[in-house]
């Protein structure tokens, strides 16, 4: 009866760790997704501008007639 129970503490502990471990893991990901997200749109951004610039310069073209 020991014997399980001191196996039973093991395995709870090791439960316990690795739902930590994930907890922590989890946290990072959390993070590392919003930064990429916020990335995302500040590239997005350069994207609206740059093609905004592309055909205004694209309208003032002469014609070459």
């Amino acid at each position: 009866m020991e014997t399980e129970l001191k196996s039973l503490e093991e395995k709870i502990f090791l439960l316990l760790r690795l739902y930590q471990d994930m907890r922590m893991e989890n946290n990072e990901l959390r993070k590392e997704l919003a930064d990429t997200y916020a990335q995302n749109e500040k590239l997005n951004e350069k994207i609206y501008v740059a093609a905004d610039r592309l055909e205004t310069l694209l309208l003032n073209m002469p014609d070459d007639e």
